[in-house]
């Protein structure tokens, strides 16, 4: 077990982390979120597109892909915030996190498994629902040990490593998967065993927090219909971070959703050229979020300031989508993404830090975190419906979609400046 948390603390579910963590404890837990991310984020960008292509041919690929992704969305929605309220209530002398953990990356294996082997688009929803279930209860563990074992003092450092998790394991997924390009079986499941080797590495070594029975949360309809709400009159602060959040990813969500159909109507460009201008784009993005995400966490925590850099970021962000909606040309384009990156990647790393500061409850972190990830969730669910509206409006133009999504990045700055609990 880890040396790196007070042993006493986890008598109690709700003391806060006394001691400051070392490397060792954040390169183990970046490497445990980012093989998490991986589980989820490598049928996202290949394989799943490809299984439905192969059962049902390209004509109806995108009809019945958007079927299985809205599902699966939906189950996420539900599942990150329940499993985060059971993990707020474990008594098992594993502890609160590792249990869930370690069920969630079985099931969510075992929902993998059904997708590579399903003989219809029915059943491969139904793997890939059982997969969201199980995967969001190992996500929603990670994020609590956030809370649980870093220290406030720290949380801007560690919430940096963790932001290029995600694009990290984008990258990391699309290699797994072009390497064993060809056995379909190997492409689904390769992830899934690369991610589960550093996920049980870390939850072996993981010095958990553990819950005394007699300081377990109740438990009744009440709560459980709970586990999806956090009031905004009693936590001000987490409900302006919640709506910032909330407004940062459906700015997000326009940009990624649109991309090829903003290069081939604006720009001009090609079908052939899309995927390619879209990989240098995504790439450039990557590699400064990994930087900004890194960087920013850090100076936020020696500034001791979370607010400059989180509304610095969201505006940054908004400016970069007005960019790319005033792009002529390619190369502007890519200047776009690179300043997106750098908002996207500081933006998300100082965020996490800020949310884990204003948390409503030390005994429900898990839940309200759950709660938090229902912000980053319904962006996905809603953009969809909300763009074609706004190109209805704008006539059809994605320089107006872009300038919409640069609004309500701005909207996510300013909702950030009534936090009063952080500086």
């Amino acid at each position: 077990m880890a040396a790196h948390g007070a042993s006493e603390m986890a008598l109690h579910g709700h003391q806060k982390p006394a001691e400051r963590v070392g490397w060792v404890f954040i390169v183990m837990y970046a490497a445990a979120y980012l093989a998490t991310s991986l589980l989820f984020i490598a049928p996202l960008l290949v394989t799943l597109a490809l299984k439905v292509n192969s059962l049902v041919g390209a004509d109806r690929a995108a009809a019945r892909l958007s079927v299985v992704a809205a599902a699966g969305s939906l189950v996420a929605l539900v599942a990150n915030p329940f499993f985060g309220r059971l993990s707020d209530r474990t008594t098992s002398r594993w502890g609160m996190r590792r249990p869930w953990i370690m069920v969630g990356l079985a099931g969510g294996s075992v929902g993998i498994l059904v997708v590579a082997l399903a003989p219809n688009v029915w059943v491969m929803l139904v793997g890939w629902c059982v997969a969201q279930l199980f995967v969001n209860a190992v996500l929603a563990a990670m994020v609590a040990v956030l809370p649980d074992q870093v220290p406030v003092e720290q949380r801007g450092t560690v919430a940096g490593v963790l932001g290029v998790c995600l694009p990290s394991a984008s990258v990391g997924g699309a290699y797994v998967v072009k390497v064993f390009t060809g056995n379909e079986l190997a492409m689904f499941l390769a992830p899934c065993a690369i991610g589960g080797f550093f996920i049980v590495l870390f939850a072996v070594y993981l010095d958990d927090r553990r819950l005394a029975p007699a300081d377990k949360p109740p438990w009744s309809l009440r709560q459980l219909l709970g586990t999806y709400y956090v009031s905004p009159r009693r936590h001000p602060d987490f409900a302006w971070a919640f709506a910032s959040r909330f407004l940062f990813l459906l700015a997000y969500a326009f940009l990624v959703t649109y991309q090829a159909y903003y290069l081939l109507d604006h720009l001009g460009s090609s079908e052939d050229e899309v995927p390619q201008q879209i990989f240098l784009g995504t790439l450039i993005q990557a590699v400064v979020v990994v930087v900004a995400s890194a960087v920013g966490g850090r100076l936020s925590d020696r500034t001791g300031r979370r607010k400059p850099f989180v509304v610095g970021a969201a505006a940054m962000y908004g400016l970069a989508l007005f960019m790319i909606a005033m792009a002529g040309h390619f190369d502007a384009f890519l200047v776009g993404m690179a300043v997106a990156g750098l908002g996207f990647g500081l933006y998300l790393a100082v965020d996490l830090a800020l949310v884990a500061d204003v948390l409503p409850d030390t005994d429900d972190t898990a839940k309200d975190l759950g709660v938090l990830n229902i912000a980053g969730a319904l962006p996905f669910s809603i953009g969809p419906v909300l763009a074609p509206l706004v190109l209805a409006i704008g006539s059809g133009s994605y320089q107006v979609l872009y300038a919409v999504a640069g609004v309500c990045a701005f909207l996510a700055a300013a909702a950030i400046l009534p936090v009063r609990k952080v500086r």
